[in-house]
């Protein structure tokens, strides 16, 4: 358990407030209300402090890339004076089949889903492992590059028909990455009508994992219901807190 850094806290007051000023200010120009908007702290390589005062700031909805480093920090933040119990996991990285088992005893959602096998795996993981359905958004490829991850869009609606038909799954809708270089607004926008190619054929998969630190205005436009954003919360991965 690390002490208290009072400097570092008061970085994450003013983080805090600068991007869910940007949350606000995109809704406004897209007339949307900003509490359609799910701020999702992406706190990989962070320290689990800045998970415990981001918890004690109002942020529960905590994003991790990796189930090792998702474990640890649940265990440490058990240790916390105050230790916040309320907080949601969701696992936003690429997610390896053999990782099923131990994800769904924590996640609230997984935005990483790109593959019928990891479909079959979460979905016997959490039939054995938790007593409610584990959210899931089909992650789509914007770019067709396999090292991103994300279904090809030819095979999206055979995936989320194969989510949708599993119980122990809960289809919320899609996530994706903008392409690296690539014109935010169009990306946002395609997904968008892909999210909509979904939702007419599962009404209840309303939601967009979409937008990220350089990009969350782009995507808030374009129908996002949830950012991750890392880097504009916690400085880039460069400098290390804590």
């Amino acid at each position: 358990m690390e002490p208290p850094d009072d400097h570092r806290d008061a970085r994450l007051v003013t983080a805090l407030g600068s991007v869910r000023a940007r949350i606000a200010d995109a809704c406004a120009a897209a007339g949307r209300d900003p509490q359609s908007v799910t701020l999702i702290a992406v706190t990989k390589t962070r320290p689990a402090s800045d998970v415990a005062t981001l918890a004690r700031l109002g942020v529960l909805d905590i994003g991790e890339a990796r189930d090792q480093e998702a474990r640890a920090k649940i265990a440490e933040l058990a240790e916390f004076p105050g230790a916040p119990i309320d907080l949601r996991w969701h696992l936003v990285g690429r997610l390896q089949t053999n990782k099923a088992r131990s994800v769904v005893t924590y996640a609230r959602a997984v935005h990483s889903l790109d593959r019928p096998k990891l479909a079959r795996a979460l979905a016997e993981a959490a039939a054995e492992r938790r007593p409610e359905p584990l959210e899931v958004f089909v992650q789509v490829s914007l770019d067709g590059d396999p090292e991103r991850g994300g279904v090809a869009e030819a095979e999206l609606s055979a995936l989320a028909e194969a989510v949708a038909s599993r119980p122990q799954l809960q289809l919320r809708g899609v996530m994706a990455v903008a392409p690296i270089e690539a014109d935010a607004e169009a990306a946002f926008a395609k997904l968008a009508e892909l999210a909509a190619r979904v939702r007419s054929d599962h009404p209840g998969a309303d939601a967009i994992s979409a937008g990220m630190s350089d990009d969350l205005e782009a995507a808030v436009r374009n129908g996002s219901t949830h950012v991750r954003v890392g880097s504009a919360l916690l400085g880039r991965r460069a400098q290390v807190f804590g």
